[in-house]
């Protein structure tokens, strides 16, 4: 009996024209799986020698931060010519001790020289002119009171007339024309002396007014000349505190003007340090705060007595007063590292400082895995920091890894992969 075999089609048969759709579908699953499990982070290779790298650690976190402080006077009165002039003479030089009114430097202006002659003159003649006047106003009342005490006499012989007279005209003695006379002369002596009182009262009355206006102008003229023997004296610049002459920005010669600012007195009776802080604090940075420094072996302490509200440059300034003694031989313009005392120690999960910080904000950091192998992008919350820690709020465990060197040359990239 014949057997009939059927040929083995083996590849050439899996490869079909009919199977051609089904190697197409396979091929799309495998895409799709391969899409979904794949790692879509972008990744870069870096130099682990160029890194620096920190565990994270709970530990104690001390809440000051590092000032650079420097040594001023307590207070410092700027020197400003009260007149403008040109400087004859410097009495005191940078440096020397002086008392308040002490003259500083010596100016000179010849228009108030001029106007000093001129009112010496005005003055002089103003008051030969009121002088003469009085002297006028004496010799005219006594020339009235003269002519009054004649008219008194006049009058009173002329009374006398005229009463004998009446009486003899009464008795038919003498004419009527005659007793008429005498009256008439009589009447008209008196009304002569009322004429000579009113006279008296109206001069009297416009001398005083003259002399009141000439003694008023007088007044003022001699107020005016003390205003500018005051000018003159304000051509000396003088200490308006006791201390010591800070800066002075003058030389012989100099036209100085009137409110220039030529120099400083400093008041050496105390000292403050003056410190420049990172706007970063200036929600946290109040008067009464206590900082301290470390000099010749010595702790000393200061307190913060006042907060400057504008900010410069990202910096807001601060004024520290010394709570006690002061360093021996301390001198304006010396530096003086102070640690500006924030809040009181706390427990916390901390990071050493680094550059990172300079483009993520405090925002996120990246983690390195157990294996050391690879860093993650991770956010996280900075809250407080120190000249030495940040302290970290969220995003991170004690014991982790993260890479606290400069992130500048590492891009966008989530993934580092460490070599």
């Amino acid at each position: 009996m014949d057997i009939k075999l059927e040929k083995k089609k083996g590849l050439k048969a899996l490869f079909q024209k009919k199977n051609v759709p089904y190697f197409g579908a396979a091929a799309l699953v495998v895409f799709i799986v391969w899409l979904a499990v794949r790692d879509n982070k972008s990744t870069l290779r870096v130099n682990a020698a160029t890194m620096t790298v920190a565990a994270v650690e709970r530990g104690e976190f001390n809440d000051y931060v590092r000032l650079t402080g420097t040594v001023q006077p307590i207070t410092t009165v700027q020197l400003t010519p009260l007149e403008s002039g040109v400087v004859e003479r410097i009495v005191h030089e940078e440096g020397s001790k002086v008392k308040r009114g002490d003259v500083i430097l010596e100016m000179s202006n010849n228009s108030l020289s001029m106007q000093i002659l001129q009112s010496e003159a005005d003055l002089a003649e103003k008051q030969n002119i009121l002088r003469n006047t009085l002297i006028s106003m004496e010799q005219e009342r006594l020339s009235l009171r003269q002519e009054k005490l004649q008219l008194d006499l006049e009058v009173s012989r002329l009374r006398r007339t005229y009463e004998q007279n009446k009486e003899l005209y009464e008795n038919d003695l003498i004419a009527k024309e005659e007793y008429l006379q005498s009256e008439e002369n009589y009447q008209l002596a008196v009304n002569k002396r009322t004429l000579i009182l009113e006279r008296q009262v109206q001069d009297s009355l416009y001398r005083s007014s003259q002399v009141q206006q000439m003694e008023e102008s007088l007044k003022s003229m001699e107020l005016n000349m003390k205003l500018i023997r005051e000018r003159v004296d304000n051509l000396k610049v003088k200490a308006p505190i006791d201390g010591e002459v800070g800066m002075l920005d003058a030389v012989l010669g100099q036209s100085l003007s009137q409110g220039m600012n030529i120099g400083q007195i400093n008041d050496l009776s105390a000292y403050k340090v003056q410190a420049q802080i990172d706007e970063h604090y200036i929600d946290r940075v109040t008067t009464g705060l206590t900082a301290s420094f470390e000099c010749q072996d010595n702790k000393f302490e200061m307190t913060l007595r006042k907060v400057y509200p504008e900010v410069r440059t990202g910096q807001f300034k601060a004024d520290f007063r010394f709570s006690d003694e002061l360093p021996e031989n301390i001198r304006r313009g010396q530096t003086y590292y102070l640690n500006l005392q924030l809040g009181q120690p706390t427990e916390a999960a901390i990071i050493p400082r680094g550059s990172f910080f300079q483009k993520t904000g405090g925002r996120w950091i990246y983690v390195v895995d157990e294996s050391g192998e690879k860093a993650y992008k991770r956010e996280i919350r900075i809250g407080r920091q120190n000249p030495q820690y940040y302290e970290v709020l969220e995003g991170l465990n004690p014991g982790e890894k993260v890479i606290t060197s400069s992130y500048d040359n590492y891009g966008d990239n989530e993934v580092l992969v460490i070599n």
